[in-house]
Formats: structure tokens, sequence, C-alpha cells
């Protein structure tokens, strides 16, 4: 007997079939003696539905009651989740992020999790039930429903596998595992039996979207067993995301190519090059809660610099306004530029730890399809260049085939 998170994401749980097949899958794993806790999202299109709404009334949607009314969707599909369950005689019961007393800070359609209140839940369980919660939300100490960003059902899963030390975090989605990229873009791309924290980790935040990057973060940090599985295969046996490092001699350095089209490059012309200059432009971008990823400074000459750094798309509006209007005046920068028609594609593994060249190989079969680099930023197990959005495909197809990626190992 085990103790499992489940999360079912949107498509999993697009339907009332698909509900029913989902509550058939739970009955399997609850007839072999398991406690199962279920973390469902709203059905598949249902959020942005409602998204949609809020815009047709008010053109900038306000963050509070905007969480109140996208938080329904999850409530849908925990009641149906539960109905179906008790349709099969298997005692259910549902929750809301604000039942569970899933208390979170008050930074409204970007809240983080402060605290899970365990005891009503574990006296559910001990009760033989199988418990149905909402994913992608909780309340803050004001009682103010408050949810966790797109993709924020993951982090609920893995939250509480944290807090109730489950044995496994099982993310139920419409792929069987995390590819070496994307299949609809490389249809050679594998799926790898194992990964490491670290790999999905920079995957997830360099724009691998079977993850949410939070959930992950939260794996990682209390230790939790997570394991990507499909809903609609029976028997897989999915990627299981582990702390080992230790492959065959032959595994490919590279693990995985990730990208990212959501990408906006901003450049501030002729700043003043002197301490501080650049807090005083990133500053005021992160004050209002846009996140700055890449960043370039240029070499100083007659004592002026250019600085250009990347942000996601839908905040691009925003920081050029608060580039334009509060910073440019205030610090003499000669212009703001910027384009939002860029994307970021990666090399992710921790096998370049311990191999040279990647840089260069890199760098090598991109300029020998004519494909100009903008940006480049590295860590330890990955590199970002940033390219033309219309390169992008391309760019990913031609460094998969060079990195071996087709490869089976």
């Amino acid at each position: 007997m085990a103790f499992y998170i489940q999360k079912y994401g949107g498509t999993s749980v697009g339907s009332t079939e698909r509900i029913k097949n989902v509550a058939r899958r739970v009955a399997k794993f609850h007839a072999q003696g398991h406690q199962l806790i279920i973390v469902v999202s709203a059905m598949s299109g249902e959020t942005n539905r409602l998204i949609a709404l809020a815009n047709e009334v008010q053109s900038n949607p306000d963050p509070r009651e905007l969480d109140v009314m996208v938080s329904t969707g999850e409530q849908v599909s925990v009641a149906l989740l539960s109905m179906a369950l008790m349709e099969l005689n298997i005692k259910a019961k549902s929750y809301t992020g604000a039942q569970v007393r899933i208390l979170t800070d008050s930074a409204h359609t970007k809240a983080r999790i402060l605290k899970i209140d365990e005891d009503k839940i574990r006296d559910d369980l001990k009760a033989g039930y199988v418990l149905v919660v909402a994913g992608f939300q909780g309340a803050d100490a004001a009682g103010s429903i408050t949810t966790l960003g797109r993709g924020g059902s993951d982090t609920t899963g893995v939250a509480l596998a944290a807090a109730l030390k489950a044995d496994e975090c099982q993310i139920y989605t419409d792929v069987d595992g995390i590819y070496t990229t994307d299949p609809r873009i490389v249809p050679e791309a594998r799926r790898m039996k194992t990964i490491t924290f670290e790999e999905i980790l920079e995957m997830a935040s360099l724009g691998s979207k079977v993850l949410q990057l939070r959930s992950v973060e939260f794996a990682g940090k209390y230790k939790v067993r997570l394991r990507v599985l499909s809903s609609f295969i029976e028997d897989g046996e999915g990627t299981l995301i582990t702390y080992e490092e230790e492959r065959g001699m032959e595994q490919a350095v590279i693990s995985g190519i990730a990208f990212n089209r959501d990408e906006a490059k901003i450049t501030v012309l002729g700043v003043p090059d002197h301490p501080g200059i650049a807090y005083q432009i990133v500053g005021p971008v992160a004050d209002a809660n846009i996140d700055v990823d890449m960043i370039i400074q240029n070499v100083s000459h007659d004592g002026l610099t250019d600085f250009s750094f990347t942000v996601h798309r839908g905040d691009f509006d925003n920081t050029m306004e608060i580039l334009r209007d509060k910073i440019q005046p205030h610090i003499g920068a000669r212009d703001v530029i910027g384009g939002d028609r860029i994307a970021k594609v990666s090399v992710v593994g921790v096998g370049m730890r311990s191999h040279a060249g990647i840089a260069s190989k890199m760098f090598r079969v991109l300029a020998e399809e004519g494909i100009n680099i903008q940006m480049i930023t590295t860590s330890e197990i990955k590199i970002s260049v940033v390219v033309d959005e219309k390169y992008m495909e391309l760019a990913v197809r031609v460094l998969h085939k060079a990195f071996d990626l087709d490869q089976v190992f």
C-alpha cells in the first residue's frame, strides 16, 4: 500500500467521458489499497473562456475578482470527479483550495503557497476517502481566493505531496512523459525514462511546458518523488524525475532541447556607465512584478553603454511603458527600443559539466544554417540563445540532430 498524489490536467478532464475515465483509473489504484489525493485542473479551455469573459467586461480585469472568477473552473472539475467516483461506489470528497486551507500570500493571479493545513485531509484519508482537491488555487490570510498562475495545479499537487509526505506525486498529462524536445517539432524526439531535477528545472524555466517551473522547484526543495505519465495510456511508466546523475557510459551529453516563443527583447540605448545603473533600470521593472531573464550590457564607449534584456512577451508593453515614462528620463538614456518577435532556444544536460566544446558546437550548427544569435546566456548545465522567432523551429531540429538526441542509448 502506498500514498499517491495524482494530478490530472485539463485535457485529462476535458469532458464528462474523460472524467469518468479518470475515475476508473483512480478506482484501480483504490482497489489495490493505496491512499489517494487527486488534484485536478479546470476542464480544457475553461480557464481561457473565463478570462475572455472578464476581458469583455473590464479592459484590465481586477486581479482579486479575476481570481474569484477563474477559480470556479477547478471547482466544477472536483465536483464532477467526486460524483464519478461515487458512481463507482468509492467514498470521495471534493475540496476547493480554500477548504483544504492552502494558505498563500496575497499576490493575486501569481500567489505563492505558504502553508497547508494537513489535519482535515489526514482525518479524511484515515476514514477511507479518496480526496479530490482543486488545483491552481488557495486563499490568503484575509480569506480571499487566490490563484497560483497558469499551470498552478502542478504546484498544488507537489505541495500536497511535500506537506503530507506522499510516496510519489504523479502528474498525468496528455503526453506519456518528458521528451528530448517537442515531438510536434521534431518527430524523432524520444521519451526519457529518467531526468534529473536539475535538468527538468532548467527545461521548465526555459520554456518546456510539461511541468510548471514552480512545481519542479517545490519537488526539488522537499525531495518529492515526481513522475510524469499520460492519462490516455493504461500502463505506461512515464518519466521519473530523480536525483541520480549516474547514467550509462553511452548516454548523450545533452538531455534535451528547450525553447520558448514567449520572449521579448528590450534595449536601453545610451545609458550612462556608472555603478548602480543596472539596478536603476531593472529595479522598477522588478517592482512591477515583471521577471527579467537574459541581460547583456555592452562595453562602454565615451561613458555610455547599451543595456539589453528579455522579458515575457506578455509583459513587453508594460515594460516599455515603465522604461519610457519613468526610467529613460530619470537616467538620461538616449532611447528605448524593443521587439517581441524573438525566441529562446536552449540545450540542457548535466553531462555538460564534464564535456568541453558544447557551446562551440551549438554556435557552429546554428551558423551553418544561417541563424544569427542575438543574445547568449549559460549555466553549468545549459546554454541559451536568443534568435529571430522565424528560425526557432529550424534551430531546434538541427540542434536535436547535432547532439544525437534521436539516438536510443
